[in-house]
C-alpha cells in the first residue's frame, strides 16, 4: 500500500515557476514507477510526466517537454515536478500516481495509487 500527498500548487502569473512535491508513504517507494497527471475542469485526466524506478527513465507529454522536469528522491520517498515557463493552459489540478512496475505508462488506468491533487492556476 502506498499513500501519496501532493503539495506546492498555487496561483502564479504566466512565465513563472512552481515545484510540486509528492510525499509517499511505505518503505518500497523506490520500487514504484511514478507519474504526474493533471485535470482541468470538463476535461479528462491527462499524462504530464513519468519516471521509472529502474534507472530513472523519464517521459513527458509533448505539451510540457522542455518546460517541466520530473525527478525523484528515493531516500526521502518524494517525487517532484519542476514546472518552468508556466502558461495559462497549464492550469489544472495536478495528481501524482504510482504503480508497482518498472516502466512508464501514460494511461491513468495503469496506476494503482493516487494522491488527492494540488491546484495550479496560471494567470495571463
Amino acid at each position: 500500500q502506498v499513500q501519496l500527498v501532493e503539495s506546492g500548487g498555487g496561483l502564479v502569473q504566466a512565465g513563472a515557476s512552481l515545484r510540486l512535491s509528492c510525499a509517499a508513504s511505505g518503505r518500497t517507494f523506490s520500487r514504484y514507477s511514478m507519474g504526474w497527471f493533471r485535470q482541468a475542469p470538463g476535461t479528462e485526466r491527462e499524462f504530464v510526466a513519468g519516471i521509472s524506478w529502474i534507472g530513472g527513465k523519464t517521459s513527458y507529454a509533448d505539451s510540457v517537454k522542455g518546460r517541466f522536469t520530473i525527478s525523484r528522491e528515493n531516500a526521502k520517498n518524494t517525487l517532484y515536478l519542476q514546472m518552468n515557463s508556466l502558461k495559462p493552459e497549464d492550469t489544472a489540478v495536478y495528481y501524482c500516481a504510482a504503480f508497482n512496475g518498472g516502466t512508464i505508462y501514460s494511461s491513468p488506468s495503469q496506476y494503482d495509487y493516487w494522491g488527492q491533487g494540488t491546484q495550479v492556476t496560471v494567470s495571463s
